[in-house]
């Protein structure tokens, strides 16, 4: 939807609905000077695909997803992959146990402070490949626990 908008800095979505949509794949793809997004008003209970959704949004920094319903998604590869300034976001209300497709999420998010991934089921994850690469390794260590019928060398080489 927005995706190669590279000029694009703000965007306002208070009478956006989202209701009706199933795929989310790519809509802020590639919009490299986005700094500043409110997505709270998004109602995302029907997606089921969010792969490269905020995929090389370098100028972003902050992202609140909080109010996010992910029980029916599926695929979250390269979600954040290429943010490389983004060091705050929350993912507190992600509910991740129908997703079987985390390939490469958090590739080359290498500003992220912290990252708390303690609401996620991965039980159901078949591809993980590159999740944490290029992440600062505080990442992976604080979050091993929820990927540990995984290999290391799956997560982050």
């Amino acid at each position: 939807m927005f995706s190669n908008s590279k000029n694009i800095i703000k965007i306002n979505f208070l009478k956006f609905n989202t209701l009706n949509i199933r795929n989310m794949e790519g809509m802020f793809y590639n919009c490299v000077n986005l700094n500043n997004l409110d997505l709270s008003s998004f109602d995302t209970k029907n997606i089921i695909n969010m792969n490269s959704m905020f995929y090389n949004c370098t100028n972003l920094n902050n992202l609140d997803l909080s109010s996010f319903d992910t029980k029916n998604v599926t695929n979250m590869s390269y979600m954040f992959s290429g943010c490389r300034n983004l060091n705050n976001l929350d993912l507190s209300s992600f509910n991740a146990k129908s997703v079987t497709n985390m390939n490469s999420m958090f590739y080359h998010c290498e500003s992220m402070n912290n990252l708390d991934l303690s609401s996620f089921d991965t039980k159901n994850v078949i591809n993980i490949s590159y999740i944490f690469y290029f992440c600062p390794d505080n990442i992976y260590e604080s979050n091993k626990s929820k990927f540990n019928r995984f290999k290391k060398e799956e997560l982050i080489n």
